[in-house]
């Protein structure tokens, strides 16, 4: 009988073990085909470069000296153009990929086929200023099927990656990795330490955002249309920051806000200009909780800076979605049970990042051009 035990116990073992090695294979096969960047849906061809600016008068509060910005720029590019394609996360950037031993449910950048051309001539004309701030540790390179899809309908988008706030930005070659006091670990709590953590912090991504869109109308002068002020897309920390840049340039053309918990004055203030609130199914930033939310402890911040903006507010849920269905992780080959943990709702992520992508495009649209609203109602206040 024992003898049976120990055989039966010995063939378990040998099946789990067999069948870990056959996955693991399968995986290393799935995750080395080549993925792509969704296919931008506007007019144009995306081009991509990149730079390093000093906001010179303005003191970094984490570092001595003052605040330097890792920037990416996404802009249009004339249809019959061609190049060479860009990396999708070059050089020491492809530290934003997962780190071992999670690498191996990931696919590796170099698989990830980008669309935009690198550093290709700007198309003829002159193309209002979009600033994209990303999530609390992310950085701006992960938000290219966004930003590519913006340039190509006609935007310059400057990615802004937050020093010391990422965990990962490259500034003279070197790499940079967040700090606490930038990064802090309580932004999710509902405690009225996090909200005075967030407020402080919000005003100094604001101040990034802001600073980025003067530098755009400096780099390429020719190529932007002053007539129009800068408008202001974020996800997560980063949606907060842009409503708060937007209600302190007197200029902003329009804010969007992707599931971002709101912070800072502006949720009492309020914005002057039009505002889209796009939130995950599990969140409450639009005021109206999703049908997956657990709590509504950002109901009540949604709800006051609804009721103190002046503009024409549109608030959205994309069904099935959650916190990072608005980034790039939609794209990338993530393997089981990989995915599983990751804030990736139950949506198709790249029919998630389509339906985003329209829902702003719309916006900025309707906004600066003077084309259809967008179909998401009106915010309720």
């Amino acid at each position: 009988m024992r003898r049976r035990v120990r055989t039966s116990i010995v063939i378990l073992i040998l099946v789990v073990l067999l069948g870990g090695a056959g996955y693991v294979g399968w995986v290393l096969v799935q995750r080395s085909e080549p993925v792509s960047l969704p296919e931008p849906t506007g007019n144009f061809q995306v081009g991509r470069r990149a730079f390093e600016w000093t906001d010179t008068p303005r003191r970094d509060p984490y570092a001595d000296g003052p605040r330097k910005l890792a920037v990416w720029l996404w802009y249009p590019v004339a249809k019959q153009t061609t190049g060479h394609r860009v990396e999708y996360a070059p050089g020491l950037w492809s530290g934003l990929h997962l780190k071992a031993p999670l690498s191996l449910m990931q696919g590796p950048f170099d698989t990830l086929q980008d669309r935009a051309l690198d550093r290709a001539a700007i198309a003829p004309g002159r193309f209002p200023v979009v600033v994209l701030m990303p999530g609390m540790g992310l950085s701006a390179p992960m938000y290219a099927a966004l930003a590519e899809d913006l340039a190509s309908h006609g935007y310059l988008v400057a990615g802004v990656t937050p020093t010391y706030s990422a965990n990962l930005t490259v500034l003279a070659g070197q790499s940079v990795e967040s700090k606490p006091a930038a990064n802090p670990s309580n932004l999710g709590d509902s405690s009225e330490a996090a909200r005075q953590t967030g407020d402080q912090l919000v005003n100094v991504w604001a101040a990034d955002a802001r600073f980025a869109a003067g530098m755009v109308a400096k780099q390429v002068p020719g190529s932007v249309d002053n007539a129009v002020g800068p408008s202001y897309v974020g996800h997560s920390f980063g949606g907060a920051a842009s409503l708060e840049a937007c209600r302190q340039d007197s200029r902003c053309t329009a804010a969007v806000d992707l599931d971002g918990a709101q912070f800072g004055d502006v949720v009492q203030k309020g914005v002057k200009a039009p505002m889209l609130l796009l939130g995950a199914d599990d969140s409450c930033i639009t005021s109206v909780c999703g049908p997956d939310a657990k709590n509504d402890n950002s109901r009540d911040r949604a709800l006051s800076l609804l009721k103190a903006s002046t503009g024409t507010s549109w608030c959205a849920t994309v069904p099935g979605s959650r916190h990072f269905n608005f980034t790039d992780y939609g794209v990338y080959y993530l393997a089981y049970p990989l995915r599983k943990f990751l804030p990736l709702g139950s949506v198709d992520p790249r029919h998630a990042l389509t339906v985003q992508n329209g829902y702003i495009t719309t916006f900025l649209s309707h906004v600066i051009h003077g084309t259809a609203a967008p179909s998401a109602p009106t915010c309720q206040k």
